[in-house]
């Protein structure tokens, strides 16, 4: 069996070398530029985001692009498991169903992780490692599962434009938040795959502090858990959220790193977020 996944569950946060899965792309445009996700640097894909006087437009891979994608593979191997964010966020799992039914000739498994970022990049590091401790299918999927149900994302970010102007947020919530200069906590709906407000804060920092609270509900600070820092183009800001959370609970840590500029086009440069999980859930790779 061969793993595909989109660059949106940004499997590279992960710096696993031994990872074997084929990625597909997804595609922000500004203006009359549009780049694939890998195709330039965050830092230089945001400085141009501020410069632009045109909001950022983001679009899934084609059907045509998954099928041709599954092709390819099933010329090798017919088992095709396909791990993408959540259909919640993107449609990029209704491209890849679409593409399924192009590839009659390929057995094709469609997981949607009902998350993104790192939180959707476990579930698709624990596929490829249960492949190689020679797991079944349905072993693999009902870790996916169980890792799923124990993973949390939440996130805080200095403007909300880029959210608003995406459709991500209630247009009407997320302009007065803007005017009243709000900071918004915002989590992913484990069920559903969409965005969940999880309260507010009047400053940035307040709001770092409210991620660790939120935390705090579901994690106690002896378990150990698996935790990873991501951010847009705020590593000051990622490294004060890892700096609290590290006072906070016994963690586990991956590298800070940055996400995928698909995802940074919703959100903007300010974004920090937070993906963690008991660390139990992934003693079986260990």
């Amino acid at each position: 069996m061969r793993i595909i996944t989109d660059s949106a569950t940004d499997t590279n946060l992960l710096q696993d070398s031994e990872l074997d899965v084929s990625i597909i792309p997804l595609k922000v445009s500004l203006g009359e530029t549009s780049y694939r996700d890998g195709d330039i640097k965050p830092d230089d894909f945001y400085k141009e985001l501020e410069k632009s006087t045109i909001l950022p437009i983001t679009s899934q891979p084609s059907a045509g692009e998954f099928a041709e994608a599954y092709r390819k593979i099933a010329k090798e191997d017919k088992d095709i498991l396909s791990i993408h964010l959540s259909s919640g966020l993107s449609g990029t799992v209704n491209s890849a169903l679409a593409a399924e039914k192009m590839v009659p000739e390929a057995n094709i498994t469609i997981v949607d992780t009902k998350t993104v970022s790192a939180a959707a990049g476990w579930q698709v590091w624990a596929a490829s490692r249960g492949l190689k401790l020679g797991w079944s299918k349905d072993k693999i999927l009902a870790k996916l599962e169980e890792i799923a149900a124990a993973t949390s994302t939440f996130y805080t970010l200095n403007e909300l434009k880029y959210l608003i102007h995406g459709g991500r947020i209630s247009h009407m919530k997320g302009l007065i938040a803007s005017v009243l200069n709000i900071k918004p906590m915002i989590g992913v709906d484990k069920e559903l795959g969409t965005y969940t407000q999880e309260g507010q804060a009047r400053s940035f920092n307040k709001a770092i502090d409210g991620l660790v609270k939120i935390m705090g509900k579901t994690m106690s600070s002896t378990e150990k858990m698996r935790v990873v820092v991501v951010h847009t183009g705020n590593p000051e800001g990622a490294q004060t959220l890892r700096d609290k959370i590290n006072d906070a609970f016994n963690c586990d840590w991956l590298p800070n790193g940055q996400i995928s500029i698909v995802l940074g086009a919703h959100t903007g440069p300010s974004m920090i977020g937070v993906g963690f999980a008991k660390a139990s859930v992934f003693e079986e790779f260990n």
